[in-house]
C-alpha cells in the first residue's frame, strides 16, 4: 500500500511562485505514475498534471500549461509541482495521486489508487 504526504501549500499573491512536494512511501516509486489534482470550493476535483514512472513524459491541463512543472526525484521518492505566475483562479486544495504499475498518465481521478491528504493553496489578487 502506498502512502502520500503533500507539503508546501500556503498563501501567496498573484504572480508569485510556490512548490508543492509529495513524499511517497510504502511501494516501489519507480513504477508508479504520479498525478496532481486540485479542487476549488464548490467544484469537482480536476486534473492538473502528471508524470510518467520514468520521469520522461509529462502532461498538463491547458489552464496550467506553461506555468506549472512536474518533476520527480527517485532517490527521495518525491514528486514536485512547481507553480509559477500563480493566479487567483489557482486557489484550491491540491492533491497528489499515485497510479501504481502503470505507464500512462490519466486525467481521470478514479484511475489513481492512492491519494494524499491535500494541501491548501490560496492566491490573493
Amino acid at each position: 500500500q502506498v502512502q502520500l504526504v503533500e507539503s508546501g501549500g500556503g498563501l501567496v499573491q498573484a504572480g508569485d511562485s510556490l512548490r508543492l512536494s509529495c513524499a511517497v512511501s510504502g511501494r516501489t516509486f519507480s513504477n508508479t505514475v504520479m498525478g496532481w489534482f486540485r479542487q476549488a470550493p464548490g467544484k469537482e476535483r480536476s486534473f492538473v498534471g502528471g508524470i510518467t514512472a520514468n520521469g520522461i513524459n509529462t502532461r498538463y491541463a491547458d489552464s496550467v500549461k506553461g506555468r506549472f512543472t512536474i518533476s520527480r526525484d527517485s532517490a527521495k521518492s518525491t514528486v514536485y509541482l512547481q507553480m509559477n505566475s500563480l493566479k487567483p483562479e489557482d486557489t484550491a486544495v491540491y492533491y497528489c495521486a499515485a497510479r501504481p504499475i502503470s505507464w500512462s498518465i490519466s486525467v481521470y481521478s478514479n484511475e489513481y489508487a492512492a491519494w494524499g491528504q491535500g494541501t491548501q493553496v490560496t492566491v490573493s489578487p
